[in-house]
């Protein structure tokens, strides 16, 4: 080897063609991945689509079904031969189902509305404003979640019928009003917010009603928007109240008047599975139009310039 080639720096390393480069698989912060437990992750994805969303499509396709084709067959045909929405005009024609529907969107949207209001209002008291006993509130709600429903059931009854509020859908909302979980979550949301900003206002004179409505309230809508979710969620689908407090079939929520339509017609799944369908289709409705914020949250109390 002559003194040129010994003194000659040696370059890098030749790149390989991409062709021979190993393909790497990697998660969202960049760490490899082997094939086999990406493999893995979906196998555990797609079983649990399959538990959660499988039913309800089951449903669909139930309702969706004629009255000559078979829904016990073996093996089970999952898409409708001839699909028609003659089962949805036979459970109108068979109970109230619309209004009912508008009993249970009454009484919904009357619990979103008492839920955000209050729940805001009761988590930042107990997040941003400074008094005696302040500690003890708040651990008033985390125990008032540790109470079952079945356990007060009862008094709530007892309550309801010594206000007079007995076969109302007044006493459907009141119980449910303002959820302890919902008053937690605000709590939460307001206590990521800088105290900077709530400091600067109050020495430019903002009031504590003004620094509620102007600054912490517009910076956790996400927050909000979970708990209008829930309200709405555990609203409609309450089925153990309503049928405790209500004796008169005009004022049924959908959740009641449907298991009507199953004791009734308990041979025809595809009626219940008609009703099944009108029933989640607003839950699906609203959850689309709110997810952007339900996924929100994680820079929910940051400062935007």
């Amino acid at each position: 080897m002559s003194v040129l080639e010994k003194a000659r720096p040696r370059g890098p390393a030749r790149a390989l063609p991409s062709a021979a480069r190993e393909t790497r698989l990697t998660d969202e912060h960049g760490r490899r991945i082997r094939a086999w437990e990406l493999v893995l992750r979906y196998t555990l994805l797609l079983a649990v689509l399959a538990l959660t969303v499988g039913p309800f499509l089951w449903q669909l396709s139930t309702s969706l079904k004629g009255p000559t084709e078979d829904i016990f067959s073996s093996p089970p045909t999952f898409l409708p031969g001839r699909p028609t929405l003659h089962n949805y005009e036979r459970v109108a024609d068979t109970i109230p189902v619309w209004d009912y529907a508008l009993n249970s969107l009454k009484v919904a949207g009357a619990n979103v509305v008492t839920n955000c209001v209050g729940s805001a209002l009761a988590g930042y008291a107990l997040a941003r404003l400074r008094y005696r006993g302040r500690g003890v509130a708040t651990l008033v709600f985390v125990l008032a979640m540790l109470v079952p429903v079945e356990g007060i059931v009862i008094a709530q009854f007892t309550t309801m019928r010594e206000l007079g509020l007995n076969n109302t859908l007044v006493g459907v909302v009141l119980p449910g009003s303002v959820g302890a979980m919902n008053v937690l979550l605000m709590r939460n949301a307001f206590r990521g917010l800088p105290y900077e900003i709530e400091e600067a206002a109050f020495v430019d004179g903002a009031s504590a009603w003004q620094r509620f409505l102007r600054i912490a309230l517009p910076s956790v809508k996400g927050t909000l928007a979970v708990v209008a979710i829930f309200a709405f969620m555990g609203a409609w689908d309450d089925f153990l109240w309503p049928l405790i407090v209500l004796s008169d079939p005009s004022r049924f929520t959908l959740t009641i008047g449907l298991n009507y339509l199953h004791g009734t017609f308990a041979n025809d799944e595809r009626l219940v599975a008609a009703g099944t369908v009108i029933a989640v289709a607003p839950l699906i409705a609203l959850f689309a139009c709110l997810q952007r914020y339900f996924f929100r949250g994680v820079g929910e109390g940051a400062v935007k310039g």
